[in-house]
């Protein structure tokens, strides 16, 4: 690969030279991994608590609830304006700046005295939690290119993929021993130990002459021309549609399997081990395929698999009611179809960086927030059916899934369309040399 252009406000896009080229660094990897999970940790903690919340501030459930709403908010804002501001300011100064918000906003909520200060102050956390996401995954395309992008991603999913999973029942333990206040001590510990790791160990790795200059026209340029670039958002929303999967099945099974089977937490949490398991496993499965099969090809293979086991979910949960022999074949399916999007949460980001790397920071965060936004806006519909039993987890899920493979279609023809014109272009030299044989003669 040759040495890129610097980037200019004016001039055309460029790839950014990445600056690995041996053995991916672990200590690396675990960063990155860590300042992702933030935001799913910040998310799903403190879901425990929402009763203790509720009567410790003389409040409602569903007024505590819109503090999850404010928060999901601030994370899909804080990605779509960090990661364009660090495509001009570089990663390393918005990940100081907002891990130093980060933790002294957690500390300021474990203060909190009303509904309304808690509510601001959880959007001004996620806003600054989005950092960790969208920084990680364009300090990923930064330093790497082609396979290897996919093979990190993968990596972090070891980590990511299990958090939004394992956060309730993490926050659960805390409340063991304290109450919901300690629960963003522990996160305002968190942020300041990351603050110190990016301090004293993350190096730039985007470099001065490869940012983009010229102030807020340029970054919305540079959003803008992601929105009009039809495969980029058929890919965002594709993992928004799959994440809302994932987000229904946290939201809605506490419900299905405490109250509608009768399990104990201790049994609950056995089941949501399980799951996590799944999306680390085809996560890491994803991995090891990276470099031998294109993440295209994933994905063109693991959504169907996800159709079709997700109705075979819809089926189970229709069958197996309530009775107890029924939570095995319900667990078994919800297990294979969590499976699948751990194929699919880390190919799209590959997918998505790879075509888009001289923006790296806007892409990531423009998916980012898609995930979050479709994941947040989709989760709750299972209430619109009344009591939330395993057939509405399971039909929600489906349907999701189901859009997400009809966006597959959609960006497949474009896949479809770039290979013939890279076709024509190949072809065209060939035949110029044909045609001055052809004079010559």
């Amino acid at each position: 690969m040759g040495t890129p252009e610097p980037a200019t406000s004016a001039g055309p896009p460029v790839r950014v030279q990445p600056s690995f080229s041996g053995r991916i660094p672990a200590g690396l990897v675990l960063l990155l991994s860590a300042l992702t999970a933030v935001g799913p940790l910040t998310i799903d903690l403190y879901l425990a608590a929402f009763p203790e919340i509720a009567t410790e501030l003389g409040t409602s459930r569903a007024s505590v609830q819109l503090t999850m709403t404010t928060t999901l908010i601030g994370l899909a804002l804080g990605q779509l304006v960090i990661g364009s501001l660090s495509d001009a300011l570089g990663r390393r100064r918005p990940l100081i700046a907002a891990f130093a918000l980060y933790a002294a906003t957690s500390l300021a909520i474990a203060f909190a005295t009303s509904i309304a200060a808690l509510a601001a102050l959880r959007g001004i956390q996620g806003f600054a939690a989005a950092a960790g996401m969208v920084m990680s995954m364009a300090i990923v395309r930064d330093r790497f290119s082609g396979p290897r992008v996919a093979k990190v991603i993968a990596r972090l999913m070891l980590i990511v993929g299990v958090a939004p999973i394992l956060a309730p029942t993490l926050g659960a333990q805390i409340l063991r021993f304290g109450d919901w206040r300690a629960m963003f001590f522990v996160l305002a510990a968190v942020g300041a130990a990351l603050l110190a790791l990016v301090v004293l160990f993350l190096q730039e790795s985007l470099p001065a002459q490869y940012r983009r200059s010229g102030g807020l026209r340029p970054a919305l340029a540079s959003y803008g021309s992601l929105l009009r670039d039809r495969s980029f958002v058929a890919l965002a929303l594709l993992a928004g549609f799959y994440m809302a999967a994932m987000f229904t099945y946290v939201s809605t099974s506490t419900f299905v399997f405490q109250e509608g089977f009768g399990l104990t937490a201790q049994q609950f949490a056995l089941i949501f081990g399980a799951g996590a398991i799944a999306v680390t496993a085809g996560s890491q499965i994803n991995g090891a395929l990276a470099g031998r099969v294109t993440p295209e090809r994933i994905l063109s293979m693991v959504v169907p698999a996800g159709v079709v086991l997700s109705l075979v979910l819809v089926v189970v949960a229709a069958t197996v009611g309530r009775t107890i022999a029924g939570i095995g074949p319900l667990v078994a399916a919800l297990v294979l179809v969590l499976g699948t999007a751990g194929f699919v949460m880390p190919s799209v980001p590959a997918i998505a960086l790879e075509r888009n790397a001289h923006q790296a920071g806007s892409a990531a965060a423009l998916l980012g927030a898609s995930q979050f936004g479709v994941g947040a806006a989709i989760a709750p519909v299972t209430g619109l059916f009344g009591e939330v039993t395993a057939l509405t987890m399971a039909a929600v899920m489906s349907g999701t899934i189901l859009v997400a493979a009809g966006l597959l279609l959609v960006v497949s023809r474009g896949w479809a369309r770039e290979a013939r014109a890279d076709s024509t272009v190949q072809d065209a030299p060939v035949d110029g040399v044909r045609a001055l044989a052809v004079e010559g003669a």
